[in-house]
């Protein structure tokens, strides 16, 4: 082709392609734009956690010993708490000793008690069982004052997870005729008992006997209905001395 005519072409294109790259700098500007934006909130955000006030409390409460060594403090956006704890097998120890559980505790308000969403998972225990979880005063015997919080059935491999809401990290037990007072952690002297752990059991007898293989044990008061005694041992706990929650 003639070096005149390609010029001539080129010529006759230039105008097109002028108007097209017109046509597109507003989208690539939007585009760089909107990447910007994100960019900044994620920055803001990231400055939010790093000084949610909620979450410096707490990790300060684990680093004091005022929380168990084993609670986690999750990253979140004020005013959300997030804190994390294993549980460690106690009457299953010997049958099932790589059972395990994780608790987490997400308070989505500290204005609202029942916005604490509480959910039990746990691993490699007896499948097909029903545990009862209660909310104690001290992790292992004797217990203590309890409060009954919610089941949890394990399926064929032996996991399962229990979801459910209630008032946690200020849970309280107390005998309104003498209701006594107590001091917890975040909020100085209390009315009652403060239940700071958590432990799960066999909701039938029969279920612990099967399983652990030990007819002789006896029946314990965790689990609502009749007989009184009709439940199992502790099963699951979380073993600190020190609050978890």
């Amino acid at each position: 082709m003639p070096l005149l005519q390609r010029m001539r072409r080129l010529a006759t294109a230039l105008p097109v392609l002028l108007v097209m790259l017109l046509m597109l700098t507003p989208q690539v500007n939007a585009a760089t734009s909107a990447v910007e934006r994100a960019h900044n909130r994620t920055a803001a955000q990231d400055i939010l956690v790093l000084n949610n006030p909620y979450v410096q409390q707490w990790r300060h409460m684990v680093q004091s010993g005022k929380l168990a060594p084993t609670t986690s403090v999750l990253d979140s956006l004020p005013p959300t708490l997030i804190e994390q704890f294993p549980l460690v097998p106690s009457g299953i120890k010997a049958a099932f000793p790589n059972a395990t559980g994780l608790v987490t505790i997400v308070v989505g308000s500290h204005n609202d008690s029942i916005a604490n969403t509480v959910t039990v998972d746990v691993e490699h225990m007896p499948p097909n069982i029903t545990f009862t979880i209660f909310f104690i005063e001290l992790a292992n015997k004797p217990f203590g004052n309890v409060e009954y919080v919610a089941d949890l059935t394990t399926r064929g491999d032996g996991s399962g997870e229990a979801v459910f809401q209630n008032i946690a990290t200020l849970a309280m037990a107390m005998d309104a005729r003498n209701p006594g007072t107590s001091t917890d952690n975040r909020e100085g002297p209390t009315s009652g008992i403060n239940l700071e752990h958590l432990g799960m059991w066999f909701a039938s007898l029969q279920d612990a006997q099967k399983v652990l293989n030990n007819d002789s044990l006896t029946g314990t008061i965790f689990d609502a209905g009749n007989p009184p005694l009709h439940a199992g041992p502790q099963a699951m706990t979380d073993g600190q001395t020190a609050p978890v929650f």
